[in-house]
């Protein structure tokens, strides 16, 4: 079974959520459902856009990496993004 890490984005692309999932897809409709929810912190600022992913077959290597994103700078968070999404396009959108 595929493990993701992922960021996702709110529509002014100011907030950045990093998430782990198994299922990509019904991950990001369950942060688009809980859009102005504020029970999560996704919900309540709106980050439902996918920007960036990565795929692990193994879940704990998920996790660490999960955590390793968590814990850099905004910058270095961008930057990353812009490997694979320099515009930052909402992926999987329209």
């Amino acid at each position: 079974m595929p493990y993701y890490v992922y960021i996702t984005t709110n529509p002014a692309r100011t907030v950045l959520y990093i998430g782990i999932t198994n299922s990509l897809p019904n991950r990001i409709t369950q942060h688009y459902e809980s859009r102005g929810s504020n029970q999560t912190f996704a919900g309540k600022y709106f980050c439902y856009h996918l920007l960036y992913f990565e795929e692990f077959t193994d879940s704990r290597a998920a996790i660490d990496r999960e955590k390793e994103l968590k814990g850099w700078t905004r910058a270095k968070k961008e930057a990353l993004i812009a490997t694979q999404n320099a515009q930052w396009e909402f992926l999987g959108a329209g």
